[in-house]
């Protein structure tokens, strides 16, 4: 392990490089609240694809993929791999959609008010503000535990750093400097993650020592019909997909791209780019068992990689864990101080546009202090991952559905939610218990609302069909 002093001032070096540059781009190219927000149509293909993949990809990739490629073997990675690819895919035709119908829009929340009403709307906005606590959480308390492994650093201490740095540029530049230090971070996080992938099989030996003992020891996890494989990796595909479309840092990025195709590209490549570097690191899991640890599977990758890199690299992986942690943080406080400053215009509709961004501001620093005393004990927040997860497939249906059609009204989509989470929760796993029914819950949370959809449209066709043209006529330019 390397000294602890040392290790700060090397933490502190990086993460104040990605802040002086979010900032300085941000001083140069200051705009409007609507370009605070969302950066409306500002961004090509190239540079959607850059802040996706970004955003994407976070520090989890190097704990989450390689663990569960240690109990769920080759399926559990493949799943985990398509999961994370299929909310961008997903996105293409409702972000087309969104723009189609409110090209001025900013947030899902404000869709969801406009077409659904209150009830459906404070339901929505608590699940997506709770899955961006739980996402941004984890992150920090990731790159934490990855700077621990390093040094004997308190995690509380990375934690602060990383989250004011982090805070720093994004609450001045909005999602333009958020958007900017990811093609930064990019810079950063390819070639080390190329030399990491290279280095870590170097460091296991290569691919037949890993094979042998797999087969040897745990033939299981390289087969593709395995039943706890083909389910972890069926709850990790559902669980995925549906949240992601709940991430409202996506949602800014289908309205900061420059026009529909500049979106339809980046969200695809994006999507599809991602995929690839997950089932690698989801290997490193694979290898930890084939070559007979049996140590802690979260830290996989580090137990196979740490003893046969050189110190120098062992260094790099800050720069590395800061990137993929800042890249993803920024997106989701980027996030959450959108969906602040266009509710706050909507309740004060009298309140200026400055004054709005300094709201704004303050009320990410004090959301953040939560974030940081969570990431600083170093809990795992898996559980509260997967209920999050929950959340997000009880709500998606009935959330996306208004989308296409103009007879689903607010009760419908309301009572829907509820008893999908209600359906959901019954089967959901306690925090003591086995996960044995993860799936499942899942499967209950996303199809109950259809059911119930169905059947109430059925008594619904007294009322009179939505109009489309309010969502244009209710969702204004934040700075008329």
């Amino acid at each position: 392990m390397f000294a602890s002093t040392s290790t700060i001032l090397w933490l502190l070096l990086f993460a104040a490089g990605f802040a002086v540059a979010g900032v300085a781009y941000a001083r140069h190219d200051r705009g409007s609240l609507e370009d605070y927000i969302v950066a409306r149509n500002s961004q090509s293909s190239l540079a959607t694809i850059a802040t996706l993949l970004a955003s994407t990809l976070g520090a989890w990739i190097l704990f989450a993929p390689t663990q569960a490629a240690t109990w769920g073997g080759l399926s559990a990675v493949i799943g985990y791999a398509l999961g994370a690819m299929s909310p961008r895919l997903l996105m293409i035709p409702l972000g087309q959609r969104m723009r189609e119908l409110i090209p001025q829009g900013h947030t899902l929340t404000e869709f969801v008010i406009v077409r659904y009403g209150r009830p459906m709307y404070g339901l929505v906005l608590l699940i997506m503000l709770f899955y961006m606590f739980i996402a941004l959480t984890a992150e920090i308390t990731a790159i934490s535990k990855l700077v621990a492994l390093l040094a004997p650093v308190p995690l509380w201490v990375t934690a602060a750093i990383v989250m004011g740095a982090t805070l720093l540029y994004t609450s001045y530049g909005g999602i333009r400097a958020s958007i900017f230090t990811d093609k930064v971070q990019m810079l950063v996080i390819v070639p080390l993650l190329v030399l990491l992938i290279v280095l870590g099989w170097r460091a296991a030996g290569g691919a037949t020592p890993v094979m042998e003992g797999l087969r040897t020891h745990a033939p299981r996890l390289l087969s593709l019909t395995d039943p706890l494989g083909i389910k972890a990796g069926l709850t990790f595909f559902v669980a995925i997909l549906l949240t992601g479309l709940f991430h409202q840092g996506n949602w800014q990025r289908v309205y900061a791209a420059r026009d529909s195709r500049s979106m339809r590209n980046g969200f695809l490549l994006g999507g599809l780019l991602a995929a690839p570097v997950i089932f690698i690191m989801g290997m490193f899991g694979l290898a930890f068992v084939g070559l007979g640890h049996s140590s802690d599977s979260s830290v996989a990758l580090f137990t196979v990689l740490m003893p046969g890199v050189p110190d120098w690299f062992a260094i790099a992986l800050i720069p590395l864990g800061l990137a993929l942690v800042m890249s993803t943080a920024d997106t989701v406080i980027s996030a959450v101080s959108s969906i602040i400053a266009v509710d706050m215009r909507r309740l004060l509709p009298k309140t200026d546009k400055a004054a709005l961004m300094g709201l704004s501001r303050w009320l990410i620093f004090l959301l953040a202090v939560p974030v940081l005393i969570a990431a600083a004990q170093g809990y795992s927040v898996l559980y509260l991952f997967l209920l999050a997860d929950l959340l997000c497939s009880a709500a998606a249906f009935p959330v996306f559905f208004g989308l296409f059609n103009r007879r689903y009204h607010g009760t419908t989509a309301f009572a829907s939610t509820l008893c999908g989470l209600i359906s959901g929760l019954l089967v959901f796993p306690g925090p003591s218990e086995k996960p044995v029914y993860l799936l499942e819950s899942f499967l209950l949370a996303a199809i109950v609302p259809i059911i119930v959809s169905a059947i109430m449209l059925q008594f619904s066709s007294i009322r009179p069909q939505f109009d489309f043209a309010r969502l244009n006529a209710a969702i204004r330019n934040l700075d008329d």
